[in-house]
């Protein structure tokens, strides 16, 4: 091989990516066309938009367009675009390799999928759509050149572990693809795709809607002159497939559901249907139409730092930009669709868009507009939606808690949550506030890293044995937001792990006080000395009544850290002091009233630190209440070595 030409291998994950394709993992192989479409349209849009931004770029855009081209007998499908074009790296960084992260996830779960539809699903979510090419084609040949190049590229691969890429002196402006179509196969789906019929078929279904001309050289028979002197007459002319009628601008009653479906598909890159489709329009003092989409399923990376999120910008019906960040919040970074303003320049910049006062304004409308689509699926009696909304994308949605203080009430209103009125049923606020019992004045909650150590936390005891009901907040952001908001319709938010338990009615406590006073007599004195045996531990030793069983817990005051926030503040390399618990003991124990019993019996021995295994209890005390809570020992070895001798003495 010469520099010109090379032969290079692909990157592993993309070889079994295209291994895949070529053994058609799914049926609708159709579908190749439509991303070899959209992939033209995306360039003819970036060459218009470079060509306003760059006055020294000399293209002609006089007559962008998108061509088909089919070559029957030697079975090659071609389609070309005289847009934006790709240079050398950018065909081996594009194509070569495939540039996305989590491509080992998407084998593992490829791997997992149980069905054909499951497969196309996360294929379509890791944004392969070159590749589907080979599901049809035994052989792709890509020609490329970049707008402004002297040089051009050719790309060529039997989807095998190799491809070749070669320099060439010279190229047309854009791309075209060259398929080496497979024989047809009707059985495996596999169509003929140089029929013309079959070719109408699909763009009619997918591209339609596509702002850039399509077209194909087609054959056609004319009849000259009339009754004995007419002559057929065959003819070659350029026809245009596609209607080109921008969804966003056309009323709802005349675009069908399944227009709708494959528009979402094109702006989204995606393989599976919308969950919610948002048609906007506004008028007045600035101008706009937008046209949302609700996935109904969240992309892989959507936790990732790498996820483009914002929808697709256009002025005037002219594509601005791709992922608009300032239309769309990070907690919308799900929300697909474009946005049309009228009076926007044609040559805007993201600097410029973060400080235009329309650009504000609009964004604040699409939320409002997206969370009130929200509401409509919430209380709507198909629940089914919303359902599938909330597990896909709650999460992301109530980290809107924490940074969009505008719309915080409403995303409480739309939140649900797990708690312990159900075992499957999520709640939402509003159903927990009808519920609370008389007197009860707060919405209980605890966080923690799953449901089961939530429901088995010694916290818990007393709200389960009063009938209580505590939401149960499990998700990394829950730790965050609580800690933000204060209270729901004027019902404040109160952890179950954090401040003093007053569970009680007046009759209760009034019934209760002579036993709460003789209690606080009786163990003062071993509180005290509980508080400086384990001085380094906690901060404070107390009895309390949020116990039933467990002789001990420890507790947060009101405005500390709790241990699991403070494990994701230092895992993300943040220095937060450690803080020190509240140890509140069950005061009718028998550990308790045991360690009570053994300290008054030996208490200046214990002052004077003479009793080593009444340390050692103390100890153990302190130990199991953070074993309790799924927290961590500082010293785990010690902790075993007490317990494994205190076990032996009782053999």
């Amino acid at each position: 091989m010469t520099e010109r030409v090379e032969k290079l291998e692909f990157q592993a994950e993309t070889h079994q990516l295209l291994e895949l394709m070529i053994h058609s993992v799914y049926s609708n192989k159709d579908t190749f066309l439509r991303e070899l479409i959209s992939n033209a349209s995306d360039a003819l849009d970036k060459l218009r938009l470079e060509s306003y931004r760059d006055k020294d770029l000399h293209v002609d855009t006089s007559d962008l367009h998108i061509e088909l081209e089919i070559d029957a007998d030697a079975r090659i499908l071609t389609i070309r675009d005289n847009g934006i074009g790709m240079s050398r790296a950018e065909v081996v960084d594009l194509i070569g390799t495939l540039a996305k992260s989590g491509t080992a996830e998407l084998r593992k779960k490829l791997n997992e999928a149980k069905s054909e539809a499951a497969s196309q699903e996360l294929i379509g979510q890791f944004g392969i759509g070159f590749y589907s090419t080979f599901m049809v084609a035994d052989k792709v040949t890509l020609t490329t050149r970049a707008a402004g190049d002297v040089e051009g590229t050719r790309w060529e691969s039997t989807g095998q572990s190799t491809y070749t890429i070669e320099t060439l002196d010279e190229a047309p402006q854009g791309t075209s693809v060259s398929l080496h179509l497979k024989p047809a196969d009707e059985d495996d789906h596999l169509f003929d795709y140089t029929q013309e019929w079959k070719l109408r078929e699909i763009i009619k279904k997918y591209s339609d809607f596509i702002a850039w001309p399509i077209r194909m050289r087609v054959e056609r028979t004319i009849t000259e002159g009339e009754g004995e002197n007419a002559v057929d007459k065959t003819i070659v002319e350029d026809q245009t497939l596609n209607s080109m009628k921008a969804l966003w601008t056309r009323p709802k009653s005349e675009v069908s559901d399944e227009e709708y479906k494959e528009f979402y598909k094109h702006v989204s890159h995606g393989w599976d249907d919308p969950l919610e489709i948002i048609p906007m329009k506004a008028e007045g003092t600035f101008e706009y139409q937008a046209l949302l989409f609700i996935p109904s399923h969240a992309p892989f990376d959507l936790f990732t730092r790498e996820h483009k999120r914002g929808v697709q910008l256009y002025v005037k019906r002219v594509f601005i930009m791709d992922n608009c960040e300032e239309l769309m919040p990070e907690y919308l970074r799900f929300i697909k669709g474009v946005v049309d303003a009228q009076d926007l320049s044609l040559n805007v910049s993201r600097e410029i868009l973060q400080q235009d006062r329309q650009i504000q304004m609009i964004r604040k409308r699409l939320v409002k507009k997206v969370l009130s689509t929200v509401k409509d699926l919430q209380g709507s009696e198909d629940q089914e939606k919303y359902r599938t909304l909330w597990t896909e994308f709650g999460r992301v949605l109530k980290e809107g808690l924490l940074s969009d203080f505008d719309n915080r009430e409403t995303l409480l209103q739309v939140s649900s949550f797990a708690s312990t009125n159900s075992d499957t049923e999520l709640t939402t606020l509003a159903q927990y506030v009808e519920r609370m019992r008389e007197g009860q004045d707060a919405i209980y909650f605890m966080t923690g890293e799953s449901r089961q150590q939530v429901e088995s936390s010694p916290h818990m005891e007393a709200f389960k044995a009063k009938g209580l009901e505590v939401l149960i907040l499990i998700d990394p952001v829950d730790e965050m937001w609580v800690g933000s908001v204060t209270d729901f319709e004027g019902k404040p938010f109160k952890s179950v792990a954090k401040g003093e338990v007053d569970l009680e009615s007046e009759e209760e406590k009034k019934a209760s006080e002579a036993l709460r006073e003789q209690q606080d007599k009786d163990f003062g004195d071993v509180l005290t000395w509980l508080g400086s045996a384990l001085d380094d531990s906690v901060k404070e030793v107390r009895l309390t009544s949020r116990l039933t069983t467990s002789p001990a817990c420890l507790v947060g005051d009101v405005f500390d850290f709790t241990p699991m926030l403070e494990r994701m503040y230092r895992a993300s390399g943040q220095a937060v002091p450690e803080t020190k618990r509240i140890l509140e003991l069950n005061p009718a124990h028998p550990l308790v009233t045991g360690l009570r019993d053994a300290y008054d019996t030996r208490k200046e021995d214990a002052d004077a630190g003479k009793v080593p295994e009444l340390t050692e209890t103390a100890e153990l005390l302190y130990g199991t209440a953070v074993l309790a809570e799924g927290g961590e020992l500082k010293d785990p070895a010690r902790f075993a070595h007490i317990l494994t001798d205190r076990l032996t003495r009782t053999l």
